[in-house]
């Protein structure tokens, strides 16, 4: 294990100032009620190893793995520390990979360091296996693996496709592409690894893979038909949901008539969205067959004071994880409890996989100025003024987007035998 070089880079940094801006008043009232509980202590570390304590106030966070399984049983695998490891750390690089997007590929598009990408989760009570493409390959034998969600569910299929292509030998893979997917194939495997393009679970006027970006975002709140024909007969389905919800605290919705559009609270437009979803799962699903998992809300990063006191930026020229226990305003609690909420009512078991707070540390991790806006790479002008285009919502890789994909990768390596019979 190496200890990292220090870092001397403190600049200043935003996006989207008004796409997040009300999660800014909700984590702040949050953090005056928590702290008026009880005080935040920051705990130091030796350079090589980063530890984070969640603490009291988020344990009922740590206790949603509670829903579904926990590989292994006996270990929380979402409590730990990152620990620099340069020696075996990153597991492909951007350039070894030819189907990551321009928007993640950091160090391509100039990024002056890497040290996030040799962080390494490490579980305190437990050691995550180390990832075989081979083994997970014949774990998808005859199958396929769907991710579902937006961008930051992009990336979690392409960082999944980077982690296993290198194995398969050339003109025994390839990339398809159809509306709202796009589909690797394992050929000798007869395996995919797909993701599928819908942001918000249910139909929106959002849900061109390409064509999305729109001022005023319309949710179909009850439908879900348009989508769900192309999950069915996946074997392996792994959701997410969160940012996309979180541009306005009010968002245009019908729920019933298609001419009924009323704005709804988004907490409550959520809410909905998930039981037409969580329907969904309970009639189309065969669970003797099929394994269900729901990504945590990934973290953002848009205001570095939250971490360090008196900041004035954000992700901009981070190097390092958060110290100490952390718990930013891009994470909303009650979003969490909702999720939360519904699955814990399901009857068929879906499997949640809270990779939020060992996320939140990772400050460092983000794509920041190095990345693409509307499809185009940031001028040098643009990237000079990190105060309007950094990126402090999606993640450089390779970087954090592999450790969840690790964590999953435990999972179905336990399911192994499962999966199997399902055939």
């Amino acid at each position: 294990m190496t200890t990292p070089p220090s870092s001397s880079h403190r600049q200043i940094l935003s996006i989207f100032p008004f796409a997040l801006a009300f999660l800014l008043l909700i984590g702040a009232t949050r953090l005056v009620l928590e702290n008026s509980k009880q005080g935040h202590s920051l705990r130091l570390f030796p350079p090589e190893i980063v530890s984070f304590e969640t603490g009291e106030q988020r344990s009922w966070a740590a206790n949603f793995s509670s829903v579904g399984s926990v590989v292994p049983e006996e270990c929380n695998v979402f409590d730990g520390k990152w620990v620099f490891e340069n020696a075996s750390y990153p597991l492909y690089t951007d350039e070894s990979c030819p189907y990551l997007s321009p928007q993640v590929t950091c160090q391509k598009n100039g990024r002056p360091d890497s040290l996030y990408q040799n962080w390494m989760w490490k579980p305190n009570d437990c050691e995550l296996p180390r990832f075989d493409p081979l083994k997970l390959l014949e774990i998808l034998r005859n199958k396929r693996l769907m991710f579902i969600g937006d961008s930051i569910q992009r990336s979690q299929h392409q960082s999944m496709v980077c982690l296993v292509q290198s194995v398969i030998p050339d003109g025994k893979k390839s990339v398809h592409r159809k509306p709202s997917m796009k589909i690797f194939r394992a050929e000798e495997f007869n395996a995919s690894i797909e993701f599928y393009w819908a942001p918000f679970l249910v139909e929106s006027i959002s849900d061109h893979a390409k064509k999305h970006s729109v001022q005023e975002r319309l949710v179909k709140l009850d439908s879900i038909t348009k989508h769900h024909r192309h999950w069915e007969g996946a074997d392996v389905l792994v959701f997410e949901s969160y940012v996309w919800w979180m541009y306005k605290p009010i968002i245009n919705a019908t729920n019933g008539s298609d001419s009924d559009i009323q704005e709804y609270n988004v907490t409550t437009a959520y809410r909905l969205a998930l039981r037409t979803w969580a329907n969904w799962i309970e009639s189309r699903i065969d669970g003797h067959k099929q394994r269900i998992f729901f990504m945590s809300s990934s973290p953002t990063h848009l205001w570095n004071w939250e971490w360090k006191a008196g900041g004035l930026g954000n992700c901009f020229n981070e190097s390092y994880p958060i110290q100490g226990p952390y718990w930013g305003t891009g994470s909303n609690l009650e979003i969490m409890g909702i999720l939360h909420d519904v699955l814990q009512e399901l009857k068929v078991e879906v499997t949640f996989l809270n990779i939020t707070q060992l996320s939140e540390f990772r400050k460092d991790g983000h794509t920041s100025v190095y990345t693409e806006r509307r499809g185009k790479l940031l001028t040098s002008e643009e990237r000079s003024d990190p105060n309007t285009y950094a990126d402090c919502i999606h993640w450089c890789l390779p970087g954090v987007p592999d450790t969840w994909n690790q964590i999953l990768y435990s999972h179905l390596l336990a399911d192994y035998d499962f999966l199997q019979m399902s055939i």
